[in-house]
């Protein structure tokens, strides 16, 4: 089983959310466990402070090392070792598809700190941060929906969350691909119709149909992600001459 604990303000909120859906009946068949942890419960004062004024000064409060320091431990002691923890931070390297599957991959469990206010004592970072993880280039209140951006990505790979793993191996990013568009019924919706190759039942000219949109689309719609594209083998190739001809390359 796999499983994300996650320290946080505000864990009734994260718990419910990631109790929900695929994960919610994925924790329920045992496949993951997703805990929430209050930090305030780690505190050692009668008010279940958490923050302070800044060393230095400046605007604002700083998360203090000590209640992170013991929830964090806490969650180590009960997993009887050190488990790989995660700081959810503007300042982190840029979650990609490609972290997604090396957590899944190379840990059992992990630990995601939640931080808030102008961010938390860089001590804590120092004794108990493994990673730190972004988002994007953009600042959030709170490390909350980082958090169970991250828990989401990385359990929906974990084997029988999803019922196969087409599920995901046809996404955008697992290749470096964008996906290809997709369609439902009805057939003609607002004077708009399904492409018709959708509707062939020939299967290996639908896959074929489906390359070469989502080759189009990365190339459109995110150049960065096309600059890395090896599109070198016989199969791309003979599809790259396709949509020459077509006009559409």
């Amino acid at each position: 089983m796999y499983q994300i604990d996650i320290m946080t303000l505000f864990p009734d909120v994260v718990g419910d959310m990631l109790c929900e859906s695929i994960l919610g009946r994925a924790q329920e068949r045992g496949f993951i466990k997703i805990d929430t942890h209050q930090i305030r419960d780690y505190t050692v004062n009668k008010q279940k402070q958490v923050d302070d004024y800044p060393y230095g000064g400046g605007r604002g409060a700083v998360m203090q090392a000590d209640p992170l320091y013991r929830c964090w431990k806490h969650i180590c002691d009960e997993a009887g070792e050190r488990v790989h923890t995660i700081f959810l931070s503007p300042a982190g390297k840029t979650f990609r598809q490609a972290d997604a599957i090396r957590l899944k991959d190379d840990y059992q469990r992990l630990i995601l700190v939640c931080g808030h206010y102008e961010g938390i004592d860089e001590r804590f970072i120092e004794e108990g941060v493994d990673e730190e993880l972004s988002l994007g280039d953009f600042v959030l209140t709170g490390g909350e929906i980082p958090a169970m951006a991250i828990a989401d990505a990385v359990c929906r790979l974990v084997p029988g969350v999803l019922s196969d793993p087409e599920c995901y191996e046809n996404e955008s990013h697992w290749n470096g691909l964008l996906e290809a568009p997709q369609y439902s019924r009805p057939e003609v919706w607002h004077d708009r119709a399904v492409p018709p190759i959708l509707l062939s039942g020939h299967h290996a000219n639908i896959q074929k149909w489906r390359r070469k949109q989502a080759i189009l689309r990365t190339r459109e719609r995110r150049p960065d992600m096309f600059e890395k594209l090896d599109l070198t083998s016989k199969q791309d190739k003979k599809l790259i001459k396709e949509m020459e001809e077509e006009g559409v390359w």
